[in-house]
């Protein structure tokens, strides 16, 4: 199983094909060279790599980068996936080789999108598992806090989680727990800044914003959701799933479905406490940051490589699934997730598990 990734995040990128390896040339620019004024003619020099195509799982171009029509199709013979991104992780476009061909898993993926009741009985076990996690991090974050004031606010939030969590059983539609997901994340974002331990000035948080983000703290939130939406999305793919075809979040044109209802249960551990460490530890600070004509913020091309190299470097870290009772890296558990989803719609499990890391 592959699951390494490609990150082009620098403008002017070139990669070529040279038999069953990509060439990849990477342009060094000045680093007082405004990003608008960075393009190939304007670099000062240039890194070469080389990555056997057989090392990847799929590659993520950020802005303007090329990779040439021989280096594509190697990239499509070898089941590589091509991802288009924004500046702020949105997906633009996926190119992918010949389609997964798992029709009779498919085929019940879409019977049980068309059942309200499998519909409800799904979404509710993956609300659950993101509402465990949410509660897991602030109990985290209320055991290591000094401060009585933010251990008090803390605790209340973690008790309505709770509560929440205790309730779900009796809501027998989908709509309704989309309603009490709703609540769930106000909560739960009313007190994520108390799990600031640093630059709690420069990381104000006051509620999530999208499209485009408005402040630091939710343009890393936004970044790091979308590289965890990527992995789910190859990981949904890799085991014939469709992954724009979900059970919690309404079918849209072009919106991922499944792998936004897949990522509910890795936000809370795995993104959202990604961006509170490399805060706390400054790892990350308002340098890493601009903020456009408008008000929109984004991360500059170091700051962007930072949040890329600890997600990386997270990933490798192991955790133990208590479904499988194995030690698994961390890059595997989107995998293992859609795995655990296929034997459930297939009837070999009674329910979806969610991933809950203890």
């Amino acid at each position: 199983m592959q699951q390494n990734t490609l990150f082009l995040t620098t403008p002017g990128t070139y990669v070529a094909r040279d038999h069953l390896t990509l060439q990849v040339e990477v342009p060094i620019y000045p680093d007082d060279l405004p990003p608008e004024q960075r393009a190939k003619d304007t670099a000062t020099g240039q890194r070469k790599v080389a990555i056997p195509i057989h090392h990847l799982e799929s590659i993520c171009v950020f802005g303007l980068a090329t990779i040439s029509p021989p280096a594509l199709d190697l990239c499509w013979e070898n089941g590589v996936a091509v991802n288009y991104l924004n500046e702020w992780g949105r997906l633009h476009a996926r190119l992918t080789g010949v389609a997964d061909t798992s029709v009779i898993l498919r085929r019940a993926q879409f019977r049980a999108a068309d059942d309200p009741s499998r519909c409800t009985a799904i979404s509710r076990q993956i609300i659950a598992g993101k509402l465990q996690n949410s509660r897991n991090s602030l109990l985290r974050a209320a055991r290591e806090t000094t401060d009585l004031g933010d251990k008090e606010r803390l605790d209340a939030v973690t008790d309505a989680l709770g509560r929440q969590i205790r309730d779900l059983p009796e809501l027998d539609m989908v709509d309704s727990l989309r309603g009490s997901e709703g609540i769930a994340a106000s909560l739960y974002f009313m007190v994520l800044a108390l799990t600031l331990k640093q630059q709690r000035e420069d990381f104000a948080f006051k509620s999530r914003s999208r499209r485009p983000p408005r402040d630091r703290i939710n343009c890393l939130l936004s970044f790091l959701y979308a590289l965890v939406r990527h992995d789910c999305i190859a990981a949904l793919t890799v085991v014939g799933l469709d992954p724009f075809v979900g059970f919690l979040h309404v079918e849209r044109p072009n919106r991922p479905s499944l792998a936004l209802d897949l990522m509910e249960e890795f936000r809370p551990w795995l993104a959202d406490r990604l961006a509170i460490t490399l805060i706390n530890r400054q790892q990350l600070g308002p340098a890493d940051f601009n903020e456009r004509e408008g008000g929109a913020v984004e991360l500059t091309e170091a700051g962007r490589k930072r949040v890329i190299k600890a997600y990386q470097e997270r990933k490798q870290e192991t955790l133990h699934h208590p479904l499988l009772d194995q030690n698994l890296r961390i890059a595997q558990l989107p995998f293992i997730q859609a795995r655990v989803l296929a034997r459930h719609l297939r009837g070999d499990l009674t329910d979806y598990v969610p991933f809950v890391p203890k």
